[in-house]
């Protein structure tokens, strides 16, 4: 076998073990929307109300859904609130949805399971980028990058391997 198919056959060995991650890691991201959103408190109790803010949405209005309350519109990134469903399930976790412009945006509201205090909010903004100063140097790369930085440090070793075999005089 030549140094070449070598080189070639290290580079999609090492795609071939990476892409199964960077697949598992894509899906546990989530949501990323170019606008912030809350829930607060992000667990209630049957009967309780929540806080719901969006911010950042070029939308004066923003549209917020549950299975668990009425449909409720947020204006201008003001705050509203909703009466959660006095027969929630105590201990479920519900989904809110946040539509801005089409762009949605979810929020976990998980019901409180007995009587005790509330957890502070669940804000979300994910891949929100730096506001100033760093320019995005101190985000996680995500799985795109991840995967492409490996290839390269696989093509970089097989490239090493088949130098160091050529120069050798040994070949394979």
């Amino acid at each position: 076998m030549r140094a070449t198919p070598l080189a070639f056959l290290s580079l999609a060995g090492a795609v071939a073990l990476l892409a199964p991650a960077a697949a598992a890691h894509a899906e546990d991201e989530g949501d990323i929307t170019s606008f912030a959103f809350s829930v607060s408190p992000s667990t209630v109790e049957p009967g309780g109300t929540v806080t719901l803010t969006a911010t950042e949405c070029p939308a004066k209005k923003v549209t917020v859904s549950s299975e668990v309350f009425e449909t409720v519109t947020v204006h201008d990134g003001g705050p509203a609130t909703a009466k959660v469903d006095k027969d929630a399930k105590p201990g479920a976790e519900y989904k809110v949805v946040f539509d801005c412009k089409g762009e949605k945006g979810h929020a976990p509201l998980t019901i409180a399971t007995g009587s005790g205090g509330t957890h502070p909010p669940a804000t979300v903004k994910p891949g929100g980028g730096a506001h100033a100063g760093t320019g995005g140097s101190v985000s996680d790369p995500g799985p795109a990058r991840s995967v492409a930085g490996w290839a390269l440090v696989a093509c970089a070793l097989g490239g090493g391997v088949y130098l160091l075999r050529r120069r050798s005089g040994q070949g394979v």
